[in-house]
């Protein structure tokens, strides 16, 4: 906690945004909490995603990245924007090799600034050296490449931008910022006064409710601005949690949603072990959705993500089967397929934001179940 404590005490107002406390307590180079060596996914981890409920996730994702490439003219190019420990990368590759022609031209790109799962990547991949290229951050990544078309495939990504944290009280509006009060981390408000903020509000049509706490995303926002140019003959598929304007309004979600996970507890509070645990906020789709198109990306299809996968075919992975022990092979990989797919699952929380920019595809004609998208 010291280094943060040193930030804000350096600060000229003994304060800083939420925006700024996230960015050091998941990217400081030293202390940060994604830069550290340490297990982040998994059992010895602070979370799981839905990768490690079964590598058929990954597979369903190559099955329509392959009919993406072989029928709607789009390059076999990946970029994987933060690859986890290269779970994902490692299903995709494999299926791609069994099942198509094309793997052979295939180029696999991971962008992440994580020291730590860089290394578990690299160990992830290791029999696909040829085809992946692993790069450190947007920046290092970019003065490779002049530009990029392909595939963009991201699993909970944006919700570990660093977001800024808004509330309305007695009908004005404030900004929570981070502070020190004997000697522990704690909120303080103030009135807000950040152009970006009130641009963000007024361009998203946002009017706060009395009582209401609303992350901000800039991040996110200048994330898609900024690197609008560079993507051109592209898909961007999108898979996360978060709500539309909406269901933000509803009065669950009044109190926002910045927490943090930590050894697979839900933390409510988000300045706890700073730089030990994950933080995270629910992406807003609209805005999404939104600084995309102005960013030249066209929106598809969101889609719950167990619609997502019945449509694209999961349901062909489930094996009728009469062996009696539930710890067979074959019974587990059933059970995982089906926790994929259920009311209460993983999935139920989940969304998958489709985007393309520079070409026109039939995307009825590339699912297997289109039923499931309607």
């Amino acid at each position: 906690m010291n280094f943060i404590v040193e930030a804000i005490m350096s600060s000229p107002e003994q304060r800083i945004s939420y925006a700024d406390y996230m960015n050091l307590a998941l990217y400081d180079e030293k202390n940060g909490y994604y830069m550290k060596d340490r297990d982040k996914i998994g059992r010895t981890g602070d979370f799981y995603t839905s990768i490690y409920v079964s590598d058929v996730f990954g597979k369903l994702f190559a099955s329509l990245f392959i009919k993406l490439v072989e029928t709607g003219n789009i390059l076999p190019c990946i970029c994987e924007l933060g690859g986890g420990d290269g779970k994902f990368a490692r299903a995709v590759l494999t299926e791609w090799k069994q099942t198509s022609a094309t793997f052979e031209q295939l180029t696999y790109m991971i962008v992440d600034t994580s020291p730590y799962q860089r290394k578990k990547q690299q160990q992830a991949l290791a029999d696909f050296h040829e085809h992946v290229i692993f790069y450190e951050g947007f920046a290092a990544f970019r003065k490779q490449h002049p530009s990029f078309s392909g595939i963009v495939f991201s699993n909970e990504f944006f919700d570990a931008f660093p977001v800024h944290v808004i509330t309305r009280e007695h009908g004005q509006l404030y900004e929570w910022f981070v502070t020190v009060k004997d000697g522990r981390l704690q909120e303080v408000k103030h009135p807000l006064e950040n152009e970006a903020i009130f641009t963000y509000l007024r361009e998203r049509n946002i009017v706060l409710a009395e009582g209401q706490r609303l992350e901000v995303p800039l991040a996110m926002k200048a994330f898609l601005l900024e690197h609008a140019s560079f993507f051109t003959q592209s898909v961007m598929v999108t898979v996360d949690y978060g709500y539309t304007d909406e269901e933000w309004k509803q009065l669950l979600r009044r109190e926002g949603s910045l927490r943090g996970y930590y050894q697979h507890r839900l933390i409510a509070n988000p300045l706890a072990y700073p730089g030990e645990m994950d933080i995270t906020s629910h992406i807003s789709w609209d805005a999404l959705r939104l600084y995309g198109e102005e960013a030249g990306w066209e929106w598809v299809a969101t889609i719950r993500q167990d619609r997502f996968l019945l449509a694209a075919g999961i349901l062909d992975y489930l094996v009728a089967h009469h062996d009696p022990n539930p710890f067979s092979e074959q019974s587990r990989r059933n059970r995982a397929i089906r926790s994929l797919i259920t009311d209460e699952g993983i999935s139920s929380a989940f969304h998958v934001m489709i985007q393309q920019k520079g070409v026109q595809l039939d995307w009825d004609a590339l699912w297997k179940e289109p039923q499931f998208l309607k």
